[in-house]
């Protein structure tokens, strides 16, 4: 069973998650012959304030 989880510094809309989900679920079930069925997909939506990069704490910019 494929799990693919996707971390995201701020969030998405309802519609987003839907058309990633859709074209996640799609690739795999294409390139890796997964059942459409069994793939679980999970978002974690997480604070700018949650991430840094170069040093820096995303939501400083």
């Amino acid at each position: 069973m494929p799990y693919v989880n996707i971390r995201i510094a701020g969030s998405l809309t309802r519609e987003q998650k839907q058309k990633i989900a859709e074209e996640v679920t799609d690739t795999l079930e294409r390139i890796a012959n997964k059942p459409r069925s069994y793939t679980v997909i999970s978002f974690d939506e997480m604070p700018y304030e949650n991430w840094a990069f170069a040093g820096e704490l995303l939501d400083n910019n």
